[in-house]
């Protein structure tokens, strides 16, 4: 008859500490004792055993304690199930059964329920509840895995789940903790899905002809044909490829032009819109206004068809004629089942090429040279003619200088003398005139730097001056213009006879024998005197003239140039001491009367150049 089962407080705090103290009444306010143990005297009196020899028994360490979320951790209780849901909008099925997979989580006690995918259902499926601790009744209570089991109804959030099976592990589970497992039933399937399944019962195709037939049959096959419109009767007309497409699934054509790169045309691919077209009309009546109307089947007698296209046939489209020359393999497939036709070469329509006409090279005009000119004649825009790079850059700077007097009978153009220099980076040719005073003609550039042609040759196979065409006495034709070459610089022998072997054995031979007198006479005069007193002689006089008044040498080499009219080298004794009197050369000096015999080759020329030089 008892109902108050409380106990006494034990646990209290004490200026700050905590400490236990003995219980003043005992459970449900029952009077205790004044003799009785404490519980920590009872505990000692369990565990104490009987002494053997001396000494305390050793208590025992106490078992180890384990979390339930450690003990349950990754393991799921799983049941197959299954529940039935309304169909109200459909009058093939008036329920559905939706299988689903229920999981019961023992770490915490949660449930979720997952519904597996099929493809092509229209539901929304997978995870119809999510993992959380379902509640059981209106009073708080939730389910635990002593609820579950096989054969039973489980009704969550309104919905009634039926539970037919489970795995291995879950009932192994269930029978450790004495749960007597229910034999498992058989998974209801869905009628609707069930009758899908079986097979359709193939309709009895009727003997008249199908509307729908031709289009399930044949479609998206297509014929395929290669073919020429040949447009040339019109005015700017041309051969157009095309290609015909037919359609087997309606009997309709389409035709499409096959444009090119620059071709000229409006870039539009279809030629003629997919539609039937009319092979036979019927006979009516001329003066019904057709052109104004719809083609009707009543009025056409045949449609094209796909016998009426092959290789090598034309056929006629609203009008334009098209020549068929291939087909695709597609194409020839069809027609070696359909028809059993085995010949499917193809026709060669290519266009033979037209003959080459050959350009006429007009005549050369004089303006330029003709490689330059000839550039107008290959191209409207023209370009300047190619160099030859590795020749410019070996031969960079380098000039071949020849002394020429002008051929002429005018008696004014006798002593003229110009220098022409050949520029060997691009095989060109300067003329220049040296000033002279007093004489009526102006000096300067007489010719712009260009190539020069040799006389006799062609605008077509032009022939230009080299440096093997220039040897003293030789004549050189410059534009209608004649010149003698009467000198040479010393550069040109020693370029000729470094590259000897490029030039004509008389070219360095007429080089040579026009600079062995002169290097005659500077050897004869160099010989009588000796190197060392030269040397010493030509300081001493460099130190005289520095304590002279300063000249300008610059005119004063020129004076020596200009009164050499023929470039030899040499001026007359009496000449050369007047240059030097002119910019006050103190001639009479021992010092340079000694260097000016040294420069002279006789009594009457002085060698001016190495009297400069020295």
């Amino acid at each position: 008859q008892k109902t108050s089962f409380h106990r006494s407080q034990t646990l209290d705090f004490k200026n700050g500490y905590a400490f236990s103290r003995l219980p003043r009444e005992g459970v449900g306010g029952d009077t205790l004792f004044a003799n009785q143990l404490s519980q920590d005297e009872l505990d000692d009196l369990c565990t104490k055993g009987a002494t053997l020899t001396y000494g305390q028994v050793k208590r025992p360490a106490p078992s180890r304690f384990t979390p339930a979320f450690v003990t349950y951790d990754k393991k799921v209780l799983k049941f197959d199930a299954y529940f039935m849901e309304e169909v109200a909008i459909s009058a093939e099925e008036h329920y559905r059964i939706r299988q689903v997979g229920l999981y019961y989580y023992l770490e915490d006690d949660s449930m979720c329920i997952i519904e597996p995918k099929v493809k092509n259902s229209g539901l929304l499926q997978g995870k119809l509840m999510r993992r959380h601790r379902v509640p059981k009744n209106e009073r708080g209570d939730y389910y635990h895995w002593k609820d579950l089991n096989l054969g039973i109804d489980l009704t969550i959030y309104g919905r009634t789940y039926r539970l037919v099976n489970c795995d291995s592990f879950t009932k192994v589970f269930l029978e450790s903790q004495g749960i007597v497992v229910n034999p498992p039933e058989e998974l209801v399937s869905d009628p609707y899905t069930e009758q899908r399944r079986t097979p359709v019962q193939k309709r009895i195709v009727p003997t008249g002809p199908d509307p729908f037939r031709q289009f399930l049959t044949y479609d998206t096959k297509v014929l395929r044909f290669y073919a020429i419109w040949d447009d040339t009767n019109c005015a700017f007309g041309d051969h157009h490829p095309c290609i015909i497409h037919y359609f087997l699934a309606d009997d309709t054509v389409e035709v499409r032009e096959v444009h090119k790169r620059n071709d000229g045309r409006d870039p539009f691919p279809v030629l003629m819109r997919r539609q039937r077209l009319p092979k036979i009309f019927v006979d009516k009546n001329k003066n019904f206004p057709s052109c104004v109307l719809e083609i009707t089947d009543h009025e056409v007698q045949e449609w094209y068809s796909p016998k009426d296209f092959a290789i090598g046939k034309t056929v006629t489209l609203l009008g334009r004629t098209f020549l068929i020359y291939d087909c695709d393999k597609f194409t020839q497939d069809f027609y070696r089942e359909k028809y059993g036709i085995t010949d499917f070469q193809p026709v060669d329509v290519k266009k033979k090429p037209l003959e080459k006409v050959p350009q006429v090279i007009p005549p050369y005009n004089g303006f330029g040279i003709p490689e330059d000119s000839l550039q107008n004649c290959l191209s409207l825009f023209p370009k300047p003619p190619r160099k030859d790079i590795i020749k410019m850059l070996e031969n960079n700077l380098k000039v071949l200088r020849y002394q020429v007097a002008l051929e002429s009978p005018v008696p004014e153009d006798k002593n003229r003398r110009f220098i022409l220099s050949y520029f060997l980076s691009d095989d060109t040719i300067g003329i220049y005139e040296p000033p002279v005073r007093n004489s009526g003609i102006l000096g300067g550039k007489y010719l712009k730097r260009t190539k020069v042609t040799k006389p006799g040759s062609t605008p077509e196979n032009p022939i230009y001056y080299e440096p093997s065409d220039f040897t003293i006495g030789s004549t050189i034709e410059v534009f209608g213009h004649r010149f003698i070459i009467t000198d040479a610089d010393e550069y040109v022998l020693n370029y000729l006879e470094r590259n000897a072997e490029s030039f004509p054995e008389a070219t360095v031979q007429s080089i040579r024998d026009h600079f062995l007198p002169r290097k005659v006479v500077v050897e004869t005069a160099s010989s009588g005197f000796p190197k060392k007193d030269l040397d010493d002689l030509i300081v001493e006089v460099q130190k005289e003239l520095k304590l002279q008044e300063p000249f300008n040498t610059r005119q004063f080499h020129e004076a020596f140039h200009h009164f050499d009219k023929e470039g030899s080298g040499f001026l007359d004794k009496a000449r050369f001491l007047t240059v030097c009197d002119r910019f006050n050369v103190p001639t009479s000096t021992i010092l340079l009367k000694k260097l000016i015999d040294y420069c002279s080759c006789d009594e009457d020329k002085v060698n001016y150049r190495d009297f400069l030089q020295a």
